[in-house]
């Protein structure tokens, strides 16, 4: 019994000395002798905090540019040409109507126009919906609910069960399209849908496109603590996104924006270390790794999966998120407090330090930006 107790007070003291010593002697050694390039990481001077990725393609932002200069313009054709070119590709759909929306918020008269000239297009309607159900938000604001004033608390809640029945109505025009359920499921929470009512609104967004990543981050706030659920809840949500996430998709990511709710709020519980938790963390990295590396959504998820990475002690697999990462650090993860570089740089360098990855005097190629 002695000598169990003995290995155990052993393995805990070295639980303990990685946990809270080493991550800190790491830190400063990232300071003060880290050289980047040996590990296969982009110097420092190389770092860029503007942004979380590489820009997008050429093609794609001219094409972007010329779909908003046509807008300005008055032309909506141009607009319903680019939504219609994503064909069935849901995600990629919603994420040209965010453009849309995005260009809406300048100047709408050339939604109006379309809408009027295309009272059946679904595409146009959700546009609508989507941009009234932002414009919400944008009232209520991101605080909790007891730091919004009433008046734009009221407001909020007045616009939302409109937006709710327009996309209801927009689902009419092409029953396949979830674009309108997206909108539904989004606005649900702020117009305090119990769980009973966000069901149905649920099942017919999986009906149609069961791995939609924006309905399932939608849906991941409305199961989280602050809403309508609880940690338990968001987290058995977000774990069954990953096990459903198909190849090529983004999805299992979904599981660390859970993990973001978790630990990025006031009074955070502690972040799961456990070997299954350990585990979940590879399955996405390993699903990540299948989705195209020009995916726009990719370097943000890959950000979140470095950093808690890190704080789950896997410093080796944290370090090759790093690698692939390349000279990007405009992220959330590195932006909370205060200087985005000297927070990258700190961890990927104890994330060198501790992987024990022995450095190369070589540089090497890195990254999403090659």
């Amino acid at each position: 019994m002695t000598i169990l107790l003995t290995v155990v007070l052993g393995v805990f003291l070295i639980v303990l000395y990685r946990l809270f010593v080493s991550p800190g002697r790491a830190a400063d050694w990232a300071g003060e002798h880290f050289v980047a390039s040996h590990y296969g990481l982009p110097p420092r001077e190389a770092l860029d905090p503007q942004r979380p990725g590489p820009p997008p393609p050429a093609h794609r932002a001219e094409e972007r540019q010329s779909v908003a200069h046509a807008a300005r313009e008055g032309d909506w054709r141009a607009a319903e040409r680019y939504v219609t070119a994503a064909g069935d590709d849901w995600d990629e759909r919603w994420a040209r109507l965010e453009l849309l929306q995005q260009i809406a918020r300048e100047d709408d008269a050339w939604l109006d126009a379309w809408r009027a000239a295309e009272p059946g297009n679904c595409d146009a309607a959700t546009l609508h919906a989507r941009i009234t159900v932002h414009r919400a938000w944008e009232i209520r604001g991101g605080g909790y609910a007891h730091e919004v004033p009433t008046s734009d608390m009221d407001r909020f809640r007045a616009m939302l069960p409109a937006a709710i029945e327009e996309a209801r109505r927009a689902a009419l025009l092409d029953p396949a399209n979830p674009g309108p359920w997206v909108v539904m499921i989004t606005a649900a929470r702020g117009a305090q849908y119990g769980r009973a009512e966000f069901k149905p609104l649920w099942e017919g967004l999986v009906a149609r496109a069961p791995h939609h990543y924006e309905g399932h981050w939608q849906a991941l706030q409305y199961w989280c603590a602050k809403w309508f659920g609880s940690d338990r809840r968001m987290m058995r949500f977000a774990g069954r996104a990953v096990r459903k996430a198909p190849a090529g998709s983004p999805l299992a990511g979904i599981y660390l924006h859970a993990l973001n709710e978790l630990t990025d709020r006031p009074g955070a519980v502690a972040l799961p270390a456990t070997p299954m938790a350990r585990s979940r963390l590879k399955r996405i990295a390993a699903s990540l790794d299948t989705v195209a590396p020009d995916d726009e959504r990719l370097p943000v998820l890959r950000h979140l999966l470095a950093h808690y990475m890190l704080r789950s002690m896997m410093y080796g697999p944290a370090l090759e998120q790093f690698r692939l990462i390349g000279p990007w650090c405009g992220a959330q993860p590195w932006r909370r407090n205060g200087n985005p570089v000297v927070a990258f740089e700190t961890a990927r360098g104890t994330a060198a330090k501790l992987s024990r990855a022995r450095p190369a005097a070589t540089s090497q190629a890195y990254g999403m930006g090659r």
